[in-house]
């Protein structure tokens, strides 16, 4: 990618060009922002370093590039970490600068930015970036930052500090002083305090001398000012002052465009400097926009979407489908129209909007067609319509058109309260793979974080790492830890549930390889979780590999993880009538005698009673266990062997929420996975789920029947509690928690 640099002067800045390089980028402009007011130094910028900002004109010259500079207008008028577009703030001046850029390069596609810990800065380059249609690299971001500041100055980056604001840090003594002398000096501080040895928390700025960018010159500052801002004993705030520096030049064998080498380098012989001024009327805001399909209650009657949906208050999900036994599909695209609108339409109906839902699943006919599916989708769902965070997601083919379905199947988990809290990070970076659209690595909701389905790729490039299905599991769990972390949990000690997606591509002795290399990835995060005292709740989580067409990118293999956050500060409430009320019924037992293999096809995870998951897989074998009453088992039709286990897959759920202390009034999701293989229709099975549960509704009296299921009826090609049994005929899925 051709990509425009923000430069601050700053080592960050600097350093995250020299990244992007190493990735195959290349850097073909530069873009400041600096003081409307040349006299001043520093700016009460939450946004913009400018300490330094008279030197920073000799960066196009440095590197050969043109630098395109704007004076900041704007001031901090919204100071909460989101940011949405606000006439007057300091964010819209970045805006203006890079549609100038990308207008006089319009082969630029992203934007490089120094960003390492800082949300608010982070969120604002993505907000402009998403306007302009960029992409925003951030190859610091996350990164440690006494590694991170070792290898500035092992890759030769000569900075020095133009500003101190921190305890240990005396402007007298280490104002104007190269990072390689004060590397040893911050480290101890970060001990001491804490401090962050990059200076993330402002502790101090930097002036960039020179670097390996810098191709034709060097900057020398010749004479400078100590400026005292604050005296504080404790903290004082000083700042550099630059008064003359000029150039030395690097290199007398290449001629560069816009810089004159002959006479050396000066303020007067200096490269292209395009000056930025007010917003250019010609170039419209590139922003993405909703599109307006305009689909009546008519439209949607004849099309006839099905739902499904729980029945906990809180916390549920809705499912919407099309039946297509007749093959009258018109497309994806159509199909996915229909279903969102109905599930816009439902959520309007309860007063709710895109806004409460938590999660995603987008499950598509085929994956060829993913382009198509994403556009629609990002019709639909919005972040302007999400105000506190988009949803997270996940995308997976399946074999909708056999089992007698339209091309599109979307599930929703949706929240009745706004506590959730969403990590979207759109910058790509070598912390985890970026999500660039409406759609967030990860979100938390009372103690449950619904992490978005993670592939094996390479961060950096967001390119699938190679060595074949293993070595893409390998890296999706790493990149599942990553965002577990920025939760400070992990996936070693805190995950409640692992589905792991795997495509029809892989071999058994691949699937062989991967639940190994799965067992000893989670066995050793757990041990140095354990050894750093970073507990949880959660013993064992529970496992489920479902075996699908296919997936994005045509990768291997999908991890979806979901975790336990404890919130410290929730007090725990024991409901006795509740407790009362789930054990009321009828028994297990009545109808199937309890038997040892009732508990070998069965997983549970049970979290402080407050959390519930259940994996109920029965395989051929089972399923002619649960029918061996049967007068004639040989000839039993496959809708009556599956009457029989549909029974008994509610009753011995029915039984596990009995025990652990939960009803079905609880239960959040419930998906039902079914191979193909049985050749069953989704219509027929969904049918008999339905009328098993009902009729247990009715006998037991322990809930009430709705209109719609309150479970998803999946079709796959196999699901198994382990990556090499996928001959599960039929796979529950339930997650229960108490409100």
């Amino acid at each position: 990618m051709k990509v425009v640099g923000l430069v601050s002067g700053g080592k960050d800045s600097c350093f995250a060009m020299m990244k992007c390089i190493e990735y195959g980028h290349e850097v073909v402009a530069l873009a400041n922002l600096l003081p409307a007011n040349d006299s001043v130094d520093e700016l009460d910028s939450y946004m913009y370093q400018t300490v330094g900002h008279q030197i920073v004109v000799s960066y196009a010259n440095c590197m050969g590039v043109p630098l395109f500079r704007r004076r900041i207008q704007g001031s901090t008028r919204r100071h909460d970490l989101s940011y949405d577009t606000t006439p007057g703030d300091e964010v819209e001046d970045m805006f203006i600068l890079l549609k100038e850029v990308k207008k006089q390069i319009p082969s630029i596609t992203a934007v490089s930015s120094g960003a390492i810990a800082s949300d608010y800065q982070r969120l604002r380059v993505e907000n402009v970036c998403s306007r302009l249609g960029l992409i925003s690299l951030a190859y610091l971001w996350k990164l440690d930052q006494s590694l991170l500041l070792q290898k500035m100055i092992e890759t030769g980056i000569i900075a020095i500090t133009v500003k101190v604001a921190a305890v240990g840090l005396n402007p007298s003594k280490h104002l104007g002083k190269e990072m390689s002398y004060l590397w040893p000096h911050l480290l101890k501080l970060n001990e001491l305090y804490g401090s962050n040895v990059c200076g993330e928390g402002g502790e101090y700025e930097t002036l960039t001398l020179d670097c390996p960018l810098f191709k034709y010159a060097r900057i020398v500052l010749d004479e400078f000012q100590l400026v005292l801002h604050d005296s504080n004993p404790i903290a004082p705030v000083g700042i550099l002052h630059p008064l003359t520096f000029h150039c030395e030049d690097k290199s007398k064998s290449a001629s560069v465009s816009d810089v004159n080498t002959s006479n050396g380098f000066n303020l007067e012989n200096m490269g292209s400097i395009i000056e930025v001024q007010n917003e250019s009327p010609d170039i419209s805001e590139l922003k993405s926009q909703s599109s307006d399909f305009a689909y009546d209650v008519a439209e949607l009657e004849k099309h006839k979407p099905h739902m499904s949906k729980t029945k906990m208050k809180n916390t549920f999900s809705i499912c919407c489908w099309l039946q297509d036994s007749n093959g009258t599909s018109v497309g994806l695209q159509e199909d996915l129209k229909i279903i969102l609108l109905k599930i816009e339409s439902q959520l309007s109906e309860i007063g709710f909007s895109w806004e409460n839902v938590v999660y995603i699943h987008l499950y598509v006919s085929d994956m060829n067609m993913f382009a198509i599916a994403n556009e629609t989708y990002v019709s639909f769902i919005t972040q302007e319509k999400c105000r506190f965070g988009v949803p997270s997601r996940s995308t997976i083919e399946l074999p909708l058109h056999q089992v007698g379905l339209g091309k599109a199947y979307v599930e929703v988990l949706v929240a009745n309260d706004q506590t959730k809290k969403v990590l979207h990070v759109q910058s790509i970076s070598s912390w985890a793979p970026s999500c660039i659209g409406p759609y967030s690595q990860a979100t938390l909701h009372k103690e449950v974080l619904h992490m978005a389905g993670q592939l094996g790729l390479d961060p950096p490039t967001m390119s699938l790492c190679s060595g074949g299905p293993t070595a893409e599991l390998e890296q999706a769990l790493v990149n599942s830890e990553a965002i577990a972390e920025s939760f400070n949990c992990s996936i070693g000690t805190s995950a409640i549930s692992f589905v792991i997606y795997c495509s029809k591509s892989t071999l058994t002795l691949d699937r062989v390889s991967m639940e190994e290399k799965q067992k000893a990835i989670l066995g050793q995060m757990k041990l140095l979780n354990l050894d750093q005292k970073r507990l949880s709740g959660v013993l064992n989580p529970v496992f489920l590999y479902v075996f699908v067409p296919d997936l994005p990118k045509r990768a291997f293999v999908e991890v979806k993880p979901m975790l336990f956050v404890e919130d410290v500060t929730k007090t725990e409430e024991v409901d006795d009538d509740h407790v009362m009320l789930t054990h009321k019924g009828i028994p297990f037992d009545i109808c199937f005698q309890s038997e040892k293999w009732h508990d070998e096809c069965l997983q549970k995870c049970l979290i402080h009673g407050r959390i519930c998951v259940v994996i109920l897989s029965i395989t051929s074998e089972i399923a002619e266990k649960i029918c061996s009453d049967a007068d004639d088992l040989p000839a039993i039709t496959i809708e009556e062997k599956m009457e029989r286990v549909a029974k008994f897959c509610v009753l011995r759920l029915d039984k596990v929420l009995l025990q652990s202390y939960f009803s079905w009034d609880d239960v959040t999701n419930m998906r039902i996975y079914f191979s193909t293989s049985q050749a069953i229709s989704h219509e027929t099975l969904s049918f008999i789920f339905k009328r098993s549960y009902d009729k247990f509704a009715e006998t037991s009296k322990k809930m009430k029947t709705c209109e719609e299921p309150i479970f998803n009826v999946v079709p796959v090609i196999g699901a198994g509690s382990s990556a090499t049994s996928i001959e599960d005929m039929i796979t529950c899925e339930l997650v229960a928690r108490k409100s």
